[in-house]
């Protein structure tokens, strides 16, 4: 499982034209899963995301996790995350999970994350859709972050 996440301004995304999430202050989180991805990544990953400091401190020093600052996650599934471009110039994304495995999971990281910082702290976007997101990246700061 790959988490690809971005301390943002705000961030939303938009579905057939209609805004269906945004937030604030916080981390847009891109994710992604594999085959061979199980609940026990899932609660890894959503742990990571959870702990991960990347808010600055009044030292101006990056320590202060999503918690510190009552930020909230706008979390988008991403299969394109595990895209292989080793060869030629179309990536092949077979290394990413059917939807069948992939959702569970997903939604399984989104409950956890909730479960720490509280529902209405957690927004999604829709699994499968053809998504539109936009955001203000904050520093810029970007991780990726692997379970």
């Amino acid at each position: 499982m790959k988490a690809w996440i971005q301390r943002v301004m705000k961030a939303s995304v938009t579905v057939d034209e209609k805004v269906v999430s945004s937030i604030d202050k916080g981390y847009m989180v891109l994710l992604g899963v594999t085959h061979t991805d199980t609940e026990a990544e899932a609660k890894k990953i959503a742990d990571k995301i959870c702990d991960i400091r990347l808010f600055e401190d009044e030292k101006g020093q990056i320590n202060r996790s999503i918690e510190d600052v009552d930020g909230d996650i706008l979390v988008v599934s991403q299969f394109t995350l595990y895209a292989d471009t080793s060869h030629g110039r179309r990536p092949g994304f077979s290394a990413a999970a059917p939807r069948k495995v992939a959702e569970p999971l997903y939604e399984k990281v989104v409950r956890l994350i909730a479960a720490r910082l509280g529902e209405k702290r957690v927004k999604t976007g829709v699994f499968g859709a053809d998504m539109k997101v936009m955001l203000i990246n904050d520093g810029p700061v970007s991780v990726e972050i692997c379970a």
